[in-house]
């Protein structure tokens, strides 16, 4: 394996369209005979992508959910149990973080409201690697923001990912797949009801989907493949950052694994330690292909190279730093997506479900998004009141003057009938 070399000002542009053109227009034919076709069209592409067998039943109801969870191995269940109890204390202490609001106005008072949405569907990839984190990640943080109905679709699903679905609190699992599972939730087919939220991660034809149906529902972002940086001093171990490089190396051919180091050695031990460990890695394959993707930068300092991972903006950043380097530099780095501070900090503890969410932006939109989170099932709604029209006369009259600046007369006779 030779991995690449790159100096600062050779940094690329991780950012990307989600999705190309050519996936986007297979997709609409989808998500269109969905739409039209209900879960008639839902189990044509069902049946013919090979998420279900003929005639095998599209959805698997809560009662099967919880029998799949009482079949669990006792370990494997109190292993999902204590996951996702870590997952919503985490969103719960988000979603007490947003308060209704009051404040004063001339003459009245005015304020906001949090309120979640009605329903919401979450995907869960089902392919080469299915993901029951994906499925506690998603639903957990939904039912802590309130949302009464939570549906999940997941392709081919397994015990544990049926079982991870009754320990989030599911009302039900589409046990489908790909862009036909997007457009029966964005639209709704048969007994699959039409959400008002569309989260989760998924493959091309997934973000296709959402971003089709993006605008008749709320999604939560365009992911596209994983992104590592690891921040690294003289003080890393070589064989650590390799095993979490690889970590994100094995999730997809197209990942991106990425050092960005003050130690002009360590890209070298690092690259000796990624080939010990690629010798007896059975995701090997896929991970040397996404290595290919990958590079080391070596910068002058800290400052040098902070200004890189925030040029890179990347889906997860470690920094493995010593833990008062690592605290000190934080508060530093303005674009990633989630932040692991320090030598013990593992970007995995992230992925399964230390409290953080781990359905992240890709591809530099950590510029201008964060993490699903419970924000994603909110709508925030403001409202006004006024209890005295004499002393909303500042209010009347500037509302009347602005609105004939805008030339719209109707606005100013309507702010001047509240005299």
């Amino acid at each position: 394996m030779s991995w690449r070399r790159l100096t600062v000002a050779e940094l690329p542009d991780l950012r990307r369209d989600a999705v190309d053109a050519s996936t986007l227009a297979g997709t609409r034919v989808i998500v269109d005979a969905v739409r039209d076709g209900g879960d008639a069209a839902l189990r044509d592409y069902a049946e013919r992508f090979g998420d279900l067998a003929p005639g095998a039943p599209l959805i698997v109801w809560r009662d099967g959910l919880d029998a799949a969870l009482a079949a669990l191995p006792d370990a494997d269940r109190a292993l999902l149990v204590r996951t996702a109890a870590r997952i919503r204390t985490f969103a719960e202490a988000q979603r007490s973080a947003l308060e209704a609001l009051t404040v004063p106005v001339p003459g009245g008072r005015a304020g906001h409201t949090a309120a979640p949405v009605e329903r919401a569907g979450c995907y869960a990839p089902g392919g080469r690697f299915p993901l029951p984190s994906s499925v506690l990640m998603t639903v957990v943080t939904a039912r802590a923001a309130g949302v009464p109905t939570v549906w999940v679709a997941s392709p081919r699903p397994t015990a544990m990912t049926l079982a991870a679905a009754a320990v989030a609190g599911a009302d039900a699992l589409l046990a489908v797949g790909g862009a036909q599972a997007i457009a029966a939730l964005a639209y709704g087919a048969g007994a699959v009801p039409a959400c008002d939220v569309i989260v989760g991660p998924g493959n091309r034809w997934v973000t296709a989907a959402k971003q089709l149906v993006s605008g008749r529902v709320r999604i939560d972002m365009l992911a596209g493949p994983s992104e590592l940086v690891v921040l690294a001093d003289g003080s890393a171990d070589p064989e650590t950052v390799a095993a979490d490089l690889l970590g994100q190396a094995e999730h997809d051919p197209d990942a991106v694994p990425i050092l960005v180091t003050t130690d002009a050695t360590l890209p070298d031990r690092v690259e000796a330690a990624l080939e010990r460990r690629l010798a007896d890695l059975p995701t090997a394959a896929t991970a040397r292909a996404a290595l290919l993707n990958g590079f080391a930068v070596v910068a002058r300092d800290l400052d040098e190279a902070a200004r890189a991972c925030d040029q890179l903006a990347p889906e997860h950043l470690e920094l493995a730093l010593p833990d008062a380097v690592a605290a000190a530099l934080a508060p530093r780095l303005r674009h990633y997506g989630g932040l692991f501070v320090g030598h013990a900090a593992a970007e995995v503890f992230g992925d399964y479900g230390a409290g953080p969410n781990h359905v992240l932006p890709t591809g530099g939109t950590a510029r201008f998004s964060g993490g699903l989170s419970v924000f994603d099932f909110l709508r925030v709604r403001t409202w006004l009141a006024i209890d005295d029209r004499a002393a909303a006369a500042t209010l009347i009259d500037d509302a009347a003057a602005l609105a004939r600046h805008e030339g719209l007369e109707a606005h100013a006779r309507s702010a001047e009938r509240r005299r």
